[in-house]
């Protein structure tokens, strides 16, 4: 394989996306809990919201995998897997209001723009570090709109 890129630096490339990948599938899963759970007075205006979202993030797992893919590497897959790397917490048995919804949601997308910008400045990888950006851009537009609700 003759991508410009040294053994090491592929690596770090895919450990990287691989925790990406994880964090982006347990957001997944969280946000798809919140959509079946959520209710009270905006519940079709947040379930909605929370589909968007959800879908959203479904485009971006399957985009991850491939990326990883293209090191002509393995991707984690299971939810042990995911559950090992990420960075973000689940809440198993807990169902907050709205609000905490919204609260949770947007702790969850801050942390990954703040786990991105850190990935972007270790990686020697132009490819994964451009994919990083937009990354990043997407989950800054998914916190504003999650903020905008708690203003």
């Amino acid at each position: 394989m003759k991508l410009g890129l040294s053994e090491e630096s592929i690596k770090k490339s895919v450990s990287m996306l691989s925790i990406a990948l994880a964090d982006e599938m347990t957001l997944y899963v969280k946000t798809r809990k919140f959509h079946w759970n959520v209710s009270g007075p905006s519940f079709m205006e947040l379930h909605k919201l929370f589909e968007a979202q959800y879908t959203q993030l479904e485009a971006v797992i399957d985009e991850i995998a491939e990326r990883i893919n293209k090191f002509d590497s393995k991707t984690i897959g299971t939810m042990e897997e995911f559950g090992r790397v990420t960075r973000l917490k689940e809440a198993p048995g807990k169902y907050p209001s709205q609000k905490e919804m919204i609260q949770e949601l947007l702790a969850d997308h801050e942390t990954i723009i703040v786990e991105l910008r850190k990935d972007i400045d270790v990686d020697s990888d132009a490819g994964t570090t451009d994919f990083f950006t937009k990354l990043l851009q997407d989950h800054e537009t998914i916190a504003w709109t999650l903020r905008r609700y708690l203003n």
